[in-house]
C-alpha cells in the first residue's frame, strides 16, 4: 500500500475509535491512553499524526462530525420542494435511527457543544460552525417554501430554525435517559402539530 494512503487509514482508525470513545464518555473524560489501549497503537504513532489530543478531536470534527451532521440532517433537506414533509422525514428518518441505537448516547454535536462550552473556545467554534450551517439550511427550505406557498407569510424562519434545533437536540437528550420510543413518538406526532400551524394551506 502506498504510504500515503497507509497513513491516511491509519488516521481515519485512529479517529472512528476517538469519536466511539469521546462520544460515550467526553472529551475529557477520555485519554490519549485510553484510545492507544483500544487500538494498541504506542504514544509514538499518536504524536506522529497528531500533535495533541485537541489537534486529534479537531481532525475529527472536520472528518466525521460535519459527515455525519451533513448526511443526516443538511443533505436530505437540499434543494426539496415541500418544507413540511421535507422536515418530517429528515426529522423522522434521524430520531428512528436513534431509537434503534442500543450505543446511544444523544445527539453527537449537541454533546460536544454543552462539553467544550465555555472551557475550549477553538473546539466551540468548530462546533458552532456545524450548527450555523445547519440553520442556514433551515432558514433557506422555510424562506423557499414562503415563496413557493407552502409556509406563512408572517412565519420568522430563523425563530422556527432555532426551535427546531433546540427541541431536537432536547429530545435526544432526553431519550439517552430511555423510554425512547415515546419520546420519539410524541416529539414526531408535536412536529407534525407545529408544522400544520406554520402552514399558508392551514390559513387558506
Amino acid at each position: 500500500m502506498d504510504q500515503n494512503l497507509k497513513r491516511m487509514a491509519t488516521m481515519h482508525r485512529m479517529q472512528v475509535t476517538g469519536l466511539e470513545l469521546f462520544y460515550k464518555n467526553g472529551f475529557y473524560n477520555t485519554s490519549v491512553d485510553d484510545i492507544l489501549k483500544e487500538l494498541s497503537l504506542s504514544k509514538g504513532a499518536f504524536y506522529y499524526h497528531f500533535q495533541s489530543k485537541e489537534d486529534f478531536f479537531i481532525s475529527i470534527i472536520q472528518n466525521l462530525i460535519v459527515r455525519k451532521v451533513y448526511s443526516m440532517m443538511i443533505e436530505p433537506i437540499e434543494g426539496k420542494e415541500d418544507p413540511f414533509k421535507t422536515l418530517e422525514l429528515c426529522f423522522e428518518n434521524a430520531i428512528r435511527t436513534a431509537e434503534h441505537n442500543e450505543l446511544d448516547y444523544g445527539f453527537v454535536l449537541s454533546n460536544f457543544m454543552s462539553e467544550f462550552n465555555g472551557r475550549n473556545e477553538l473546539i466551540s467554534k468548530y462546533l458552532r460552525d456545524i450548527y450555523k450551517v445547519w440553520e442556514v439550511n433551515l432558514v433557506t427550505i422555510l424562506q423557499k417554501g414562503k415563496t413557493d406557498g407552502y409556509v406563512a407569510r408572517h412565519i420568522d424562519s430563523e425563530g422556527v430554525a432555532t426551535f427546531l434545533i433546540s427541541s431536537y437536540m432536547g429530545v435526544r437528550m432526553l431519550m439517552v435517559e430511555g423510554n425512547s420510543k415515546q419520546l420519539s413518538y410524541q416529539f414526531l406526532q408535536q412536529l407534525r402539530h407545529y408544522f400544520k400551524s406554520l402552514s399558508q394551506r392551514e390559513l387558506a
